[in-house]
């Protein structure tokens, strides 16, 4: 098969196909150097047409915790106090510069996906009274 710009979906199908017959390729072969060449390629087409997000930092320290078999006690030494902990995954407190360095270097978890935006959630908060008592209201008389 001639290597091309893969530009359609059928195209990518069959680039598949191609290379997962060249799986099998012997070290140096000319085989080997197609199989590279067609990896770009398709490599090239699925960034662009099927690129994959990041995680959301949450969800990536979650699915770090399952992968360690870690649980919120043990995430204090990279979080804080254990009120921390449950801030930072119930999302009612973000992620500090210290905790993502941390979480980083001591779990292997990418700085590039810590540092993204996490949506808080959102606690309804009674309005402020500023110290003010409330204002009785005098009964009417008749």
């Amino acid at each position: 098969m001639k290597p091309k710009i893969i530009k359609t979906e059928e195209a990518y199908e069959e680039a598949l196909g191609f290379v997962e017959s060249l799986m099998d390729a012997k070290p140096g072969s000319r085989q080997e150097e197609e199989l590279e060449l067609w990896a770009l390629l398709v490599e090239q087409y699925e960034k662009e047409q099927h690129p994959i997000e990041a995680p959301d930092p949450i969800e990536a320290i979650r699915f770090r915790m399952d992968q360690l078999g870690l649980d919120r006690k043990d995430m204090e030494p990279f979080i804080g106090s254990k009120s921390k902990v449950s801030e930072v995954l119930n999302r009612k407190r973000p992620l500090s510069l210290p905790m993502i360095r941390s979480l980083h270097h001591r779990l292997g978890i990418p700085a590039d996906v810590l540092v993204r935006e996490v949506s808080l959630a959102t606690v309804k908060k009674p309005p402020a009274t500023r110290g003010k008592r409330p204002l009785k209201r005098k009964a009417a008389t008749a």
